[in-house]
Formats: structure tokens, sequence, C-alpha cells
């Protein structure tokens, strides 16, 4: 299958529009069991063994993971090389 790109089949002096987008994006502080995990970069199951953090217990109920609390552990793991350890003795 051949391939044909845009500039063959274009006239060569027709002018292409452009467009600058300013997006800002917030992020959310609060988040969901699932987000969070996917914040930390771990399936549900192993954020619930690992993450020391402790959610927020909202009036209505719902729980949600601080994002610098859940950054703030992160950090953490970095600064100690036996944070593996850490999860091994909480898992025991």
């Amino acid at each position: 299958m051949n391939k044909i790109a845009i500039k063959d089949i274009l006239p060569k002096d027709i002018i292409m529009p452009t467009a600058t987008f300013n997006l800002r994006i917030l992020p959310k502080r609060m988040l969901s069991k699932n987000e969070a995990a996917h914040h930390c970069g771990r399936g549900v199951t192993r954020f619930e063994i690992e993450c020391p953090v402790s959610p927020v217990q909202f009036p209505n109920g719902d729980r949600r993971w601080d994002v610098q609390d859940l950054d703030q552990w992160l950090d953490t793991l970095k600064i100690n090389p036996n944070g593996a350890d850490d999860i091994i003795d909480r898992l025991a």
C-alpha cells in the first residue's frame, strides 16, 4: 500500500491555517482510590498493600487521598533506599 503525503495532494501555494491553544489544566488535589493508585503508578491492589497514606473522609462518607500526602510518601521512597524493606516489614 502506497502512502500519500498531504504535501503531495495540496497545491504548493496554499496557506495552511495555524492555531495556538492556551490550555490551563487544574489538577485535582483529592483523588479517589483508583486515581491515587494511578498517580503512584500502582495497581489498586498493590496500592492498598504498599501505601501508608490514610485517606481523608468527607462529611458525605467519600474517602479521598491527598495528592500532597501521596507525593510526600513517594519522595520518602526515593530518599530511603530501604523503602522496600519498610513495605515488607508492614506485610509481615
